[in-house]
């Protein structure tokens, strides 16, 4: 399996999946490279070389005891592209991954990059604080990581029913699919997926967003029960210049899934303008 050494010489995988133009993938918490199969294989199909990692500590990589922190997730999406020599690529980052995205162009700049996607993405901040009143409390994070302690397995197996919204009425959600969800957790390292927590909901991304100075996508489900649209895309489309904001009307969080002919259109459409 490909896989390359991170500035800490942590061994990182990725899937490589056709030619053309580079989209490189970052997906959400607590998944893996997988969750983008769905979007890889229509891209890829469409003429565009689709490039997706594991997150340290997830999936099939290394599973360090240090490093699992958003400033090292970006300079591993940096390694990842100068591993491939990657230039003129499209950042597509999903939920904690949309932060991922937004700390590497932050950290490394937008010279490798041509266009950002920002996809049921957790920044600027999903913490309530005195600046952020909008936001989720410590406690809603504090039960998160209350359960992930407590039982980690059944913990995944509750939380894809509001991720995909299995909840709501004439839901078509498959058992297959969470099952998946729960799979794909599982992998992630204990440590990992613990460490995560803290830096999707308290890491302020905002001095980030407004260093993209690229082509941007902001695509939200108006009906995402785990990043809020109010407090996370509709304040990032104003910290964005020039961004686009595309709300899909009663999208759950994992819409790339149960909406991926919709999202998978999106994305065309987006990197063909």
């Amino acid at each position: 399996m490909p896989y390359f050494a991170s500035k800490d010489k942590e061994q990182i995988y990725y899937k490589d999946w056709g030619t053309g133009q580079p989209v490189v993938f970052s997906h959400g918490w607590p998944l893996s490279a997988d969750a983008w199969e769905d979007q890889m294989l229509f891209l890829a199909s469409h003429g565009y070389r689709c490039i997706a990692h594991d997150r340290r500590g997830h999936g099939r990589s290394s599973q360090p005891w240090n490093g699992n922190d958003m400033d090292t997730y970006a300079d591993d999406v940096a390694a990842l592209v100068e591993h491939l020599h990657l230039r003129d690529a499209v950042h597509v980052g999903h939920s904690t991954g949309g932060g991922e995205v937004a700390r590497y162009i932050g950290r490394h700049g937008t010279k490798r990059v041509a266009k950002a996607v920002l996809i049921g993405a957790v920044p600027p901040l999903m913490l309530k604080t005195a600046s952020n009143p909008g936001g989720l409390p410590k406690e809603a994070f504090d039960q998160i990581r209350a359960g992930v302690q407590s039982d980690r397995s059944q913990f995944f197996k509750d939380l894809s029913i509001p991720f995909y919204g299995a909840n709501r009425p004439n839901s078509k959600v498959s058992q297959g699919l969470r099952d998946s969800f729960w799979l794909q957790g599982m992998m992630a390292g204990h440590k990992a997926v613990y460490d995560c927590i803290q830096q999707f909901s308290e890491t302020d991304f905002t001095e980030d967003l407004k260093k993209i100075d690229v082509p941007t996508l902001i695509l939200h489900g108006d009906d995402d029960q785990i990043v809020p649209i109010a407090d996370s895309a509709l304040l990032t489309a104003k910290l964005v210049k020039g961004s686009r904001l595309k709300v899909i009307p009663g999208a759950p969080h994992g819409m790339c899934s149960t909406l991926k002919d919709t999202i998978n259109q999106e994305l065309l459409n987006f990197l063909r303008a």
